[in-house]
């Protein structure tokens, strides 16, 4: 007889998944900056190696200890693997796109998946796709338009690797929700560095060169990590608690601190127009908060009881 805890049920908590999201979206508004900042002077493939090698390290240090067999096993593992195998992508083309382009503009066509994720959480997720959440995504994209407006001069080659990114983090997405209702959110965690530590660990060989780090940029290496580990931890974390289609459109905070750290980090101060775009996106997430509030248990009962779709 096995003695193996069930992963932590799905549960309706709303507003509790929204804390989290926003804490998330902060976390990876910093690696973006962190990491324009060193690709500027390391490769891309070395630079996401030390990101997700660090990851690894700590999980094995910190959490091993405590969680043991808990961290490694899985239910469905060929799809946990499949998931961490998109974020090891999407984070490679993030990074040969912030090569290329500033993080507020990368970080906005970035932000046209949460838009698919809303097109796609019903037929694929059979989740509740109400008007809430119709209204909340069409604000986050207008602001979206605003802040990469045409004519803005960027690099094309940047753009296509930002687009590559949006298919495969819409796909991630998709995977978060579903294995979370079979999976325990760290070992999903654990797999995701897991496979990128491995992925780039590989090509180490080929892509170690570069001058030698100065004290401020190893922390800032070993800050890459320790961002993404805990960002995605309450990203993972915060699917178990409300609907894909809800937590999409708060993913657009993303946008307000990317916008935010680039102005701080390397002095771009959006424009009017660009304060116009973060405003709807935070206009957004106001009414994605508040439609969650007002819906009637039934519904949201329903909504968290969704039987599991495959991807």
């Amino acid at each position: 007889m096995s003695t193996t805890p069930a992963p932590a049920p799905l549960t309706d908590q709303p507003l509790r998944g929204l804390v989290l999201i926003i804490g998330a979206t902060l976390l990876f508004a910093y690696n973006d900056t962190t990491n324009k900042l060193l690709v500027t002077e390391y490769n891309v493939p070395l630079v996401t190696a030390i990101r997700y090698i660090t990851h690894t390290l700590l999980m094995l240090a910190l959490v091993a200890p405590f969680q043991g067999r808990e961290m490694v096993r899985t239910q469905r593992t060929g799809l946990v693997l499949v998931r961490g195998a998109c974020l090891a992508v999407a984070s490679l083309l993030m990074g040969f796109a912030l090569q290329r382009m500033p993080v507020a503009e990368t970080t906005a066509i970035v932000y046209l998946g949460p838009v698919l994720v809303i097109l796609l959480s019903g037929p694929l997720l059979n989740e509740k796709v109400g008007s809430g959440a119709w209204l909340a995504a069409a604000l986050g994209f207008g602001g979206v338009l605003l802040i990469a407006r045409p004519g803005g001069g960027l690099d094309p080659l940047g753009v296509a690797f930002t687009l590559g990114n949006v298919v495969v983090s819409v796909a991630y997405n998709m995977m978060s929700r579903v294995l979370a209702r079979t999976e325990r959110t760290i070992a999903m965690l654990f797999y995701t560095a897991l496979i990128g530590a491995i992925a780039f660990g590989i090509l180490l060989p080929w892509t170690f060169y570069g001058i030698a780090p100065t004290p401020l940029q190893v922390v800032l290496f070993i800050s890459l990590g320790v961002s993404a580990w805990l960002g995605h931890y309450l990203f993972t974390q915060s699917y178990r608690y409300a609907p894909a289609a809800m937590l999409a459109p708060m993913n657009y905070l993303h946008l307000a601190w990317a916008a935010f750290l680039g102005w701080l980090v390397f002095g771009h101060a959006p424009d009017a127009i660009a304060l116009g775009g973060i405003a709807l996106v935070a206009a957004g997430g106001v009414v994605s908060a508040t439609m969650a509030r007002r819906r009637p248990a039934p519904a949201r009962e329903e909504a968290a009881a969704a039987p599991e779709e495959s991807v």
